[in-house]
């Protein structure tokens, strides 16, 4: 099967943290870029002459809208070669080339449980695109707990808009707790995610979809423990950022 790769122009950069940046990419030769909520597409990167080592996957942090454009936010990840390509060589304009939608990261065709989305860092990007389009599109659901693991207040990714969906959407919970901030101005949760899931199932015993994102070692724990709370493998879905 041959791999179809799209020409992408960088419509916009904007700094959101000290170290991550959302890139706005529009695919001109396509009227629409048709997605589901939760897939990634995957760069290649002018960074290695072997194409594996060029390619660079990032779920997509906008929501479906009928465009042709696209929201990726990526953090800079120290000796990175890819992502320091990008902060450092990609400008407004610049070309990209692309692939996808890919990945079966999706929502359930119904949501009739409740859902919980656990994430760490730049793994809020699928769920933010999830709680944008269940909102806007009046999706039928249960509660959704956005559940969002980082270590201090600057590291949060996008939290007014968060705050906000909360405020206009009845049933969207969103749950960020902070590892290491001491600071005062901080009166939300203080810890890991694992606690405030825990805590809210009490036993396990309520009908739940979870959706793991982030890095790999918060996702083996996260799985065992609801594992341990009597939830199937099944119920689990997991998107594993490297």
């Amino acid at each position: 099967m041959l791999e179809q790769w799209y020409n992408g122009t960088v419509t916009r950069i904007v700094d959101e943290t000290y170290n991550t940046r959302r890139f706005w990419i529009q695919i001109p030769d396509m009227d629409l870029f048709d997605f589901k909520p939760g897939q990634f597409v995957t760069l290649d990167l002018p960074i290695h002459e072997n194409k594996h080592k060029r390619w660079r996957s990032y779920s997509i942090a906008s929501h479906p809208n009928g465009s042709n454009e696209i929201e990726l936010v990526i953090v800079l990840l120290e000796g990175g070669a890819g992502t320091t390509y990008l902060f450092n060589e990609i400008k407004e304009g610049s070309n990209l080339l692309l692939r996808g939608p890919l990945g079966k990261f999706v929502l359930p065709e119904v949501l009739d449980k409740d859902l919980f989305l656990v994430c760490t860092g730049t793994g809020i990007a699928p769920f933010r695109s999830m709680a944008k389009y269940i909102h806007l599109h009046n999706i039928p659901h249960k509660n959704i707990y956005l559940i969002y693991g980082s270590r201090y207040i600057k590291d949060l990714l996008y939290p007014g808009e968060m705050e906000q969906l909360q405020a206009e959407h009845p049933g969207f919970y969103y749950l960020p707790t902070l590892s290491r901030e001491d600071s005062t101005g901080w009166t939300g949760r203080k810890g890991y995610v694992h606690t405030i899931y825990e805590e809210m199932l009490n036993g396990g015993n309520k009908p739940a979809n979870f959706f793991l994102c982030g890095w790999k070692n918060m996702i083996n724990e996260a799985r065992q423990r609801i594992m341990d709370l009597g939830y199937d493998r099944k119920d689990i879905h997991q998107e594993l950022y490297d």
